[in-house]
């Protein structure tokens, strides 16, 4: 392990895209394993691929790592404002002879690798151009081609590391070749970027994705060669779609802030995205101060987890129910907005934490919650199948008299207990069962045949909104 005493993780993500679920995951376990042991976390960005890398995917790191609440201590650096630096290091290394030039062509390497697996063997560069070779077969340096640069991987032995998270790993070093560092245009590779900041950065411990783990040996082998130590390295598997398949769009939000837009709240998704791969003990809902003081490597699976939406969105239903009504209104305000929603347009109905407290239950996501607290709004809109089914003659009769006896209602009086009273008092009247008033009280105000207690959602409103709406009940007999 490097020799600096704090612990110190990294995230490294390439702005090429999104932050997706893997790729938060990924940084909230190395963000977790530095808070759990005191230590730092560094942000930096990969984007020594030009052509792929966007400033709005770097905004979108930055956007998710911000509404996650993944803090870092350190960064964000950016590769490609470090290229002195590593031009540098590949001049040393070329010194030193730990490095070498190679001007293998595109066509050689194909009829190299063609001729290989015609004799059943790996395909893998030959080592043609070491200097030692190139030398006894009298190779020479082609005019007006501009060499790349490899790194000369040991011949014997091998490489091994204690896996955090897959245990004891060895690969031979004649399993490897040597690996280019540096293009034609004397652009550094990523798997010496990457070891070169590892190395200067001081970082301790890598948690990645396990699609690194044929990286590593040849990053262990570069770093001993320069003259440092490796960090720690925990590989993650993979995080698969409810279907077992690899994720992509179509299992549907695949950016953390598109998770963001459908509702969930961050709280949930730190939960939830901690649970997929890492468990402590039974564990299901903890906030993020839980998660640091619990995080352990010995607890991440080896398995690959799958992506299970029922269970986000029961966990996020979890985090509703933690929040006050007050607290759900601010989170539920943007949302709200979203839908052109104004404050005009909500002085018919209670004030927005009321409307929350009495409907949140029904909810998984905030974008559910705003449909039910629409319900208090948006006026009802009764569909043919209503009329037929539930407001029918008898039932609107029954309204039109439970909306008289509202009607002489003092206004002090306007609360849960009256109004039970006074609808008990209208199926007296006309021999109904409860369901057989409140159905229709329901459709009327409120555009659903279920909702929460009746009188207690019609309490909550005002009740003048409440008579504009059952007055529709007029011109449905």
């Amino acid at each position: 392990m490097s020799g600096a005493s704090v612990v110190r993780t990294r995230f490294a993500p390439s702005p090429t895209g999104d932050l997706h679920l893997g790729g938060a995951r990924t940084a909230l376990y190395a963000w977790a394993w530095a808070r759990r042991h005191g230590g730092q976390f560094v942000l930096r960005i990969e984007d020594t691929d030009l052509e792929r890398s966007t400033p709005a995917a770097v905004q979108a790191i930055m956007d998710g790592m911000h509404w996650l609440d993944l803090d870092w201590d350190e960064g964000p650096f950016f590769q490609s404002k470090r290229m002195v630096r590593y031009r540098a290091v590949i001049a040393q290394m070329l010194e030193r002879g730990t490095a070498y030039r190679c001007w293998a062509s595109t066509e050689e390497l194909d009829q190299m690798r063609e001729q290989q697996r015609a004799l059943g063997q790996k395909p893998r560069y030959d080592g043609r151009w070491r200097p030692e070779n190139a030398a006894r077969t009298g190779l020479t340096p082609p005019a007006g081609v501009d060499p790349v640069i490899r790194f000369r991987n040991p011949d014997v032995g091998s490489v091994t590391w204690d896996d955090l998270v897959k245990g004891p790993i060895s690969i031979a070093n004649d399993e490897l070749d040597d690996l280019i560092i540096a293009r034609g245009d004397g652009t550094p590779t990523y798997n010496f970027c990457v070891v070169v900041d590892d190395l200067e950065m001081q970082i301790t411990h890598v948690l990645r994705g396990d699609d690194h783990v044929n990286n590593t040996p040849r990053q262990i082998n570069i770093l001993r060669a320069l003259g440092g130590q490796e960090p720690v390295y925990g590989h993650l598997s993979m995080i698969l779609g409810p279907d077992g398949e690899k994720l992509s769009k179509r299992h549907g939000a695949t950016s953390v802030v598109e998770y963001d837009a459908q509702g969930f709240l961050p709280e949930a998704m730190v939960n939830y995205l901690a649970r997929l791969g890492w468990s402590h003990g039974d564990a299901e809902i903890f906030d993020r101060h839980e998660l640091v003081q619990w995080f352990d490597a010995a607890q991440i699976s080896r398995s690959p987890a799958q992506l299970d939406f029922d269970k986000l969105r029961w966990v996020n239903a979890q985090w509703l129910k933690r929040l006050t009504p007050v607290e759900l209104a601010k989170r539920l305000e943007p949302h709200l907005k979203k839908r052109g929603w104004s404050e005009a347009a909500m002085t018919s109905g209670p004030d927005l934490p009321i409307a929350c407290a009495l409907v949140f239950e029904r909810a998984h996501t905030l974008e559910e919650l705003a449909d039910w607290v629409g319900l208090f709004y948006v006026p009802a809109a009764v569909t043919k199948a209503d009329r037929s089914t539930h407001l029918t003659t008898a039932a609107l009769a029954a309204v039109a008299s439970l909306a008289i006896k509202f009607k002489v209602l003092d206004e002090a009086e306007w609360s849960a207990g009256p109004i039970t009273a006074t609808m008990k008092s209208t199926l007296a009247e006309f021999s109904l069962k409860m369901s057989q008033l409140a159905i229709p009280v329901r459709l009327l105000v409120f555009g659903q045949a279920q909702t929460p207690s009746v009188d207690a959602m019609l309490a909550a409103m005002p009740r003048a909104t409440v008579l504009a709406r059952l007055a529709l009940a007029e011109s449905l007999s």
